[in-house]
């Protein structure tokens, strides 16, 4: 069934939100795109049941604070109520709908993203030729999280002075998700080991929450409530990265937020970081990123 994509209104509405501002654009051609600030406050509510419609587009939501919701399926069963953090975001294909219930606050970013828009994306630039996006809960991500600071200012500006900067940023998110996120074909098929989307959320929130700890991925697998053999396999599978490489590669995005702080010398953010000492900061962070700490801290600072 085909349905329409109404991306000039944005989807304020469906959140309870008719007046919440949208900005939509129409960055390649014919397909248009929209982002949606949405400020929610519950006022004593104890919940509130969102539903979006089908529709041939893709959702993406980007949690400008800490919220908390459940999924509810097209049955009626709701999921447990999880939490997602500030700067992590949801990737939703509308193709049958999606309905959340919340249960907090909500300060976000919400695009609307056609299929047809991804398509034209792929036509005009160099990104990936991906029939489709791959789900997403409570994926940390830092470059959405750059590309929404990017655009909230321009929910500040009056008449059509952003158009061109919208257009420039609307390419680059759907870019960046066909990158980080397209679902590609895989020699051989998918695995049978590879990780529900949860499994994995809960596997890297543990991870995250216990970044600057040191603890056995044994105890990551028992989050995600599977065998350590399975975790590890089927982390990979969704990934492309053991769960000890993407660690190593939180570890040094954290470490690199710190690096822009003078005060704070290398053994400090080692320890702040996770790593057993400054030695091995400096081994894993030139690892990741090619540099060592200093040279990347002096980069920066001048």
């Amino acid at each position: 069934m085909n349905h329409s994509t109404g991306t000039e209104e944005g989807v304020g509405a469906h959140f309870g939100l008719p007046y919440a501002r949208c900005l939509p654009a129409r960055p390649v051609r014919d397909a248009g795109f929209s982002v949606t600030r949405l400020e929610l406050r519950f006022n004593g509510d104890a919940d509130r049941l969102v539903s979006l419609p089908p529709d041939e587009s893709y959702f993406l939501m980007l949690y400008l604070k800490d919220a908390h919701h459940s999924d509810v399926a097209s049955n009626g069963a709701e999921s447990e109520i999880r939490r997602f953090r500030q700067g992590s975001i949801c990737l939703v294909d509308l193709a049958q709908g999606a309905c959340i219930r919340l249960f907090s606050d909500l300060e976000s970013l919400a695009f609307q993203l056609p299929r047809a828009l991804f398509r034209e994306i792929a036509e005009f630039s160099t990104a990936p030729k991906a029939t489709r996006l791959r789900c997403r809960r409570g994926e940390d991500d830092d470059v959405m999280r750059n590309l929404g600071a990017a655009l909230l200012p321009l929910f500040e500006r009056q008449g059509n002075s952003q158009t061109a900067v919208l257009q420039h940023i609307a390419i680059a998110i759907c870019a960046h998700l066909l990158h980080a996120y397209g679902d590609h074909p895989r020699q051989g098929g998918a695995s049978s080991t590879q990780l529900t989307v949860w499994q994995e959320k809960a596997a890297k929130d543990f991870m995250i929450d216990h970044f600057a700890d040191h603890f056995p991925m044994a105890a990551a697998a028992s989050a995600a409530g599977i065998s350590i053999r399975r975790f590890v396999d089927g982390f990979k599978g969704v990934t492309g990265q053991t769960p000890q490489q993407w660690l190593l590669c939180y570890r040094t995005a954290r470490a690199k937020q710190y690096l822009r702080e003078r005060s704070l010398t290398l053994a400090e953010i080692a320890t702040r970081c996770g790593f057993a000492d400054e030695d091995h900061f400096t081994k894993g962070f030139r690892r990741v990123t090619g540099s060592t700490p200093s040279a990347w801290r002096s980069r920066w600072l001048h």
